[in-house]
Order: structure tokens, then sequence, then C-alpha cells
């Protein structure tokens, strides 16, 4: 199935790609390691002929810049050769991006988006045993996990543990 990149909701290809390393029993994973499940992960996402390592790299950049390990500057290289291309048609002038701006870019781009129009909505997991990301779409965003039904679920029940007993209980996954 063939995706078209100006019809992709480019937010919610950032989320996903941002959490194809999650814990999984325990365990941490990655859904783009093995080349065959990447290129069916990256098709279903819009990125077909893309280099799997720079797809890679692009994720594992976006996921320091959002955990704030590393700043915003090193997702420049991504964005070299972006340029916006005028349209006149009945609306007037618009701008678009030309068709030949890569899928990193693309993401990175959303990114961009993001932190301008709703600084803070991507984060990572409160849950410090998860590795997944969300998006905050909450009016009052004070969304924490990436799940209720897991991860917030798992921290409530610490939180009320450690307030009945006096003590933490043993992490599990």
């Amino acid at each position: 199935m063939m995706v078209s990149m100006t019809s992709m909701d480019w937010q919610a290809v950032l989320v996903d790609l941002l959490n194809t390393t999650p814990v999984v029993e325990g365990a941490a994973t990655d859904a783009l390691a093995d080349d065959v499940a990447a290129r069916s992960w990256l098709r279903a996402h819009g990125a077909v002929g893309e280099e799997l390592d720079d797809v890679r790299w692009v994720r594992d950049d976006l996921q320091r810049v959002v955990r704030g390990e590393r700043g915003p500057a090193v997702l420049d290289d991504y964005l070299d050769g972006v340029r916006q291309v005028p349209r006149i048609d009945a609306d007037g002038l618009t701008w678009s991006l030309g068709d030949s701006v890569s899928w990193p870019a693309r993401v990175v781009l959303a990114w961009g988006d993001l932190a301008t129009d709703s600084p803070g909505r991507l984060r990572p997991c409160a849950n410090d045993e998860c590795r997944l990301f969300l998006l905050d779409r909450t009016r009052s965003g004070t969304a924490r996990w990436c799940s209720m039904s897991a991860c917030g679920n798992r921290m409530k029940a610490r939180r009320h543990y450690s307030r009945t007993t006096g003590r933490s209980p043993t992490p599990r996954n």
C-alpha cells in the first residue's frame, strides 16, 4: 500500500516513530532493529525507499530531544535542503514543501510544528520503566502516561501501596 506523503498525519507518524523502542515484558526492544520488520514498518508509515540507518538516527535523535537529553540543534542536519515552494491558486499564495523532502525531514518538521504550536505536549511517559512517548491532547495539558490502563494504573497503584504500607513496591513491568 502506497501512502501519500502529503496526506500523512505527521504528528501521528512522529509519535509512532518515537514509540518503536518499547519495553516488552521488562526488556527494551526496538521495532526497527530487524531490517525486514523495519522496512514493513516504514512502508506502513510512508517511508518507501528511505535508508534504514537514517530513520533509526532521526528516531534516536528525536527521542533524546524530547527527553531533554540533547538540544534541538541536533536535528538541524535532517533539514538540509528543505525549501518551501510558493504556489498561486484561487485562494491566493500558499507555501508547501516540495516533493523531494525526505521522510526524516518531514518527521523533524512535525516535531518542530508541535514544539511551536503545542509546547510541552509531546513528552516521555512519566513511568520511569516505560520508554514510550505521548502526545497530550487533553484540554488541561496534564496527561502523564502513555496509557492510563497500563502505566497510569500501575503508577497509581504503586503510589497507593506506598501510602498505605509506608514502603515502595518492587517495580515490575
